[in-house]
Order: structure tokens, then C-alpha cells, then sequence
């Protein structure tokens, strides 16, 4: 999905994300925070000695996951980047506190080299064509500091579900999903030594209270959504 396209998305984004993922038992807002809830889980997990500082939330679009990333990296600058103008004013409107917008070119981000503690694309990369991940992430790769953590989250190919959402749904009418192995795969080609796969997302909000189990089944790949976390 380009620029333009994106634009013409961005003012009824929420309300189609909303009623495409309905009968999943929860709202947008699940979605997004469970993400940034992961990425302090797997911060906290590899022992930081410091708290995050610097956050890039790479294709963040309208802003979901900011009040959640400010919320929960409470000490952290968190700078939106993404190819919407349109997107980002949304985004610019929300006003959370912390939160820089940045309009993304498609190619390169104007951010210091070894500058950003850690960043997250939520489920950005199945919009962008195929040939262009493996530069992107070496763009992204190029402003992380030594140690810095870049986290993907992506639909999950190989659910049932998943597959029946993304073809039904209006603002993935382009999208091309890629599986766990093969993101991982481009993430190592884009430089990044250790990359971790896990799935995830796989009780619906009916069944919300035993939640929990999903901590033991990050390694079964069936969930609805997967995560990578690749350390440079």
C-alpha cells in the first residue's frame, strides 16, 4: 500500500479495523496494547540496565499503539514515523504526551545512526512490497544502538482466521502476508545476528480469563499474529 492509499484509509481506519476483527471478542485497543505490553515483557526479559529512551514506532499510521508505548516506556521520546500525511495529523491529534511524528520518504529515515533504543512495526511490513523489507530493515537496523531491539509483529499466514480477516478486510485489499521463517529470514539478510519467533494470539475474548496459557504456546505456530525480535 502506498501514500496515497493510506491517505484514503487513515479517517475510517479505526472504524473498519474495528468491525473486521469483531468477531475475534475485542477491539482495536487489545491488539495494539498487547504488543507494547511484549516488547516490556522481552525488554525486562534480556535485562536492560537502562530504562528505553528512545522508541521508533516504524509505520505507526494513525497512532494506536502511542498511548500505549508513552503509558508503558514512561521515560521514553517516541518518534511515529510513516508515509501518511494524513495518517500522521490523526495521529498529531490524539495528543499523547512524548510522541513525535515523522513523514516518512519510503527509503530512509532522518534519524541519527545508533540513536533509538527500540522499535516495533505492527503489522506494517505485509503492506510494503517484498523486495524493499530486506532495506528497510537495515535502514531501521542503521539508527538502533548497539544492543537495540526491533520488534515485528505480523498476521499469521498460516491461521485460518487470520487469512479470512486480512481478505475481507478494505485496507488490506494489497497486503501480502509473510510467514514467520521468512521474516526472520530477511531480518538476518538485513544484518541482524539473533532473531527470535514466537506466535501469538491464539484465545479469542470469550475465553479471555485463561489467557495466560498463551505464555506457553508462543512456540506453536498457529496463533493469529507472530512477533520477531531481532538484536542488533
Amino acid at each position: 500500500m502506498d501514500q496515497a492509499e493510506f491517505d484514503r484509509f487513515a479517517d475510517e481506519y479505526d472504524a473498519m479495523h474495528r468491525a473486521n476483527i469483531r468477531a475475534s471478542g475485542e477491539g482495536p485497543e487489545y491488539f495494539a496494547r498487547y504488543k507494547i505490553e511484549d516488547m516490556v515483557k522481552v525488554w525486562d526479559r534480556k535485562n536492560r540496565e537502562q530504562p528505553v529512551q528512545k522508541i521508533l514506532d516504524f509505520g505507526g499510521g494513525i497512532g494506536a499503539s502511542a498511548p500505549h508505548l508513552s503509558e508503558l516506556f514512561p521515560e521514553a521520546r517516541i518518534t511515529l514515523a510513516d508515509v501518511s500525511e494524513r495518517s500522521l495529523e490523526i495521529a498529531e491529534a490524539r495528543g499523547v504526551e512524548r510522541v513525535d511524528t515523522m513523514l516518512f520518504d519510503g527509503a530512509s529515515l532522518p534519524i541519527e545512526d545508533a540513536s533509538i533504543d527500540t522499535a516495533i512495526a505492527a503489522c506494517v511490513f505485509h503492506h510494503i512490497p517484498a523486495e524493499e523489507h530486506i532495506a528497510l530493515m537495515a535502514e531501521i537496523r542503521r539508527t538502533l544502538r548497539p544492543g537495540g531491539l526491533f520488534f515485528i509483529f505480523e498476521h499469521n499466514p498460516w491461521n485460518p482466521l487470520t487469512r479470512k480477516a486480512v481478505d475481507t478486510c478494505p485496507f488490506d485489499e494489497n497486503a501480502v502476508l509473510i510467514t514467520g521463517p521468512e521474516l526472520r529470514r530477511r531480518l538476518k539478510a538485513a544484518g541482524f545476528d539473533q532473531v527470535d519467533l514466537s506466535w501469538r494470539i491464539f484465545i479469542p475474548g470469550a475465553l479471555r480469563a485463561i489467557r495466560p496459557v498463551e505464555n506457553w504456546l508462543e512456540w506453536l505456530p498457529l496463533g493469529a499474529q507472530y512477533r520477531t525480535v531481532a538484536v542488533k
